[in-house]
């Protein structure tokens, strides 16, 4: 069986001698100052905080998981959608369109780990209206491209490490331009809870039993974002205010141990299999052909003409957690101009690539769709 998220003890996640986050990110991005939180959200919150005043506005992709504007909300900001081309690059034409006097920041995203395409002819937009840069990169927390860690292309940014390790939570927020390190004050909501709490406890109580029974978990994102096509089934104000708690204390020891470079290199080897046993399918379109260097992808999203039939043959062969993805804002699924985002949402389908799945187990699922 292959499920959406490894359990919490598998050994690939831990080594001995130096790793962990702390000393990837400060290879890769040595100028860079970060914070730990409990959630991206939050992380986001007070990035902006010291940078905007209530009435102002900020762009974002339409493409997106409904409760990502919360934190803009919090901050008495009118998030404003844009539209986005097939390709998930910012459609320019309308993202221009709805810049005005108002508007404090445009947020990017990299999706599934790989670098939103546009990414600097968005920043170079930035710079002409004088907008902030947010680097929305809660897919791909280790993905390096071109020799930039994803999530710092921007003024600021953020990532999500409960996308890539086995944790109840965990973000960063990274403070790149100087204005944004220079009016930063973090919350009482930054940083890392000193004591494991009841919360951790149940989350290794339950981590220990799915693995005992062989009942592999699905992630709560995995659940939350599953049927794409009821955005009025999710309350993106109550999963924002669920999250206001600083990094726990299993997520930073999780963290400290985890070695970066194995998780990406079987993350890439477990992409690259579903690539090959899933090539010849004619009722699925590959979202990406290439696997860049340095890339971590956080999922293998795929195209399928008839997404329910695939879900439906992808858990008869033990899948689990593979989803539709993202739901959307139901404001966003209910216009027409965000037609193309309303499509995708309903027709990418993400499978697991974690690196608690083995390729072996891929390739049996395979074998097992094509009978």
């Amino acid at each position: 069986m292959i499920s959406a998220t490894p359990s919490v003890f598998d050994a690939s996640l831990s080594r001995s001698g130096d790793a962990g986050i702390d000393a990837f990110v400060d290879q890769h991005a040595p100028d860079v100052e970060y914070t730990y939180y409990g959630a991206g959200k939050v992380a986001l919150r007070d990035g902006l905080a010291g940078l905007v005043e209530p009435g102002e506005n900020v762009l974002v992709p339409a493409y997106l998981s409904p409760a990502v504007v919360e934190p803009f909300c919090d901050l008495g900001l009118e998030p404003r959608f844009y539209a986005i081309e097939e390709t998930l690059a910012p459609d320019f034409a309308d993202l221009e369109n709805r810049i005005d006097d108002d508007t404090v920041a445009i947020m990017s995203v990299n999706y599934f780990g790989f670098p939103q395409p546009g990414l600097e002819r968005l920043a170079s937009l930035t710079d002409e209206y004088g907008c902030y840069h947010i680097d929305d990169n809660a897919h791909g927390s280790i993905s390096v491209a071109d020799g930039t860690l994803l999530g710092t292309h921007g003024d600021l940014g953020i990532t999500t490490l409960r996308k890539l390790l086995p944790v109840p939570d965990g973000a960063i927020l990274y403070r790149v331009a100087d204005e944004v390190k220079a009016e930063f004050s973090p919350s009482p909501l930054a940083g890392r809870a000193g004591q494991v709490t009841a919360t951790d406890c149940r989350f290794v109580t339950t981590s220990v039993a799915e693995t005992a029974f062989g009942s592999l978990y699905r992630s709560i994102e995995s659940v939350l974002d599953d049927g794409a096509n009821d955005p009025s089934s999710v309350d993106p104000g109550g999963r924002y205010e669920a999250t206001k708690a600083p990094m726990s204390k299993l997520t930073a020891m999780v963290t400290d141990a985890a070695d970066p470079d194995a998780i990406r290199t079987a993350r890439r080897e477990n992409y690259r299999t579903w690539q090959q046993v899933l090539a010849d399918r004619d009722d699925i379109t590959l979202f990406y052909e290439r696997l860049p260097e340095g890339i971590s992808p956080y999922e293998f999203p795929v195209r399928a003409r008839d997404p329910d039939a695939f879900l439906t043959a992808l858990h008869d062969c033990g899948v689990v957690g593979a989803h539709t993805w993202p739901i959307l804002r139901q404001s966003v699924f209910e216009a027409d101009s965000y037609d193309t985002a309303t499509r995708l949402s309903q027709e990418v389908v993400t499978l697991p690539v974690h690196q608690g799945i083995e390729p072996a187990a891929i390739e049996t699922v395979g074998d097992r769709l094509q009978r």
